[in-house]
């Protein structure tokens, strides 16, 4: 399946310049959702995955799917201030300004085998944000998924990803 024809490109948004990848109009095609669970559930179905983490918002409408598909339990990171009880926290560098993300301190353990999956990889703070909390619960073993990859953007934190198993299934 040809997903790029799913997704919708959004020019000089959030600003000029920036053209905006939409996963939102893949997400409305079932064939295509069916298409994305099961392609990345099949090439993590060995590897012994117990939780998926997903990364607010876009990366929890796969992340459940394929937390069920894989037999696992489903982990949702959010923004600073949305998650009720004990969290871990995490900041990271935006363009403009720092931003965090949250998870569940009890949400994770040392014994957890763990595939990190959202929509989009960019410059990778996010990502590697995720990736520090899960660290913090004393996860080892961490995988990556991502829908589609900014290839163009080449940063430091993009080159501490290529040191896991990372399945990406459109590039830009």
């Amino acid at each position: 399946m040809d997903l790029k024809k799913e997704i919708r490109e959004i020019p000089d948004y959030p600003k000029k310049g920036i053209s905006f990848k939409d996963v939102t109009t893949l997400f409305k095609n079932k064939n295509a959702m069916r298409y994305v669970t099961d392609v990345i559930s099949d090439n993590f179905k060995t590897k012994g995955i117990t939780k998926v983490v997903g990364l607010e918002a876009r990366g929890f409408v796969f992340g459940g799917a394929i937390a069920n598909k894989l037999d696992a339990g489903f982990v949702p990171v959010r923004k600073k201030g949305k998650l009720p009880g004990d969290v871990v926290n995490e900041s990271y560098e935006l363009e403009y300004g720092v931003d965090s993300v949250e998870m569940h301190a009890d949400a994770l353990d040392g014994s957890d085998v763990v595939l990190i999956h959202d929509d989009l990889l960019a410059t990778g703070g996010t990502a590697v944000a995720a990736l520090n909390l899960v660290k913090k619960c004393g996860v080892k073993n961490v995988y990556f998924s991502f829908i589609c990859d900014l290839e163009f953007i080449e940063t430091p934190n993009k080159i501490l990803l290529k040191e896991y198993e990372t399945q990406v299934l459109v590039k830009y």
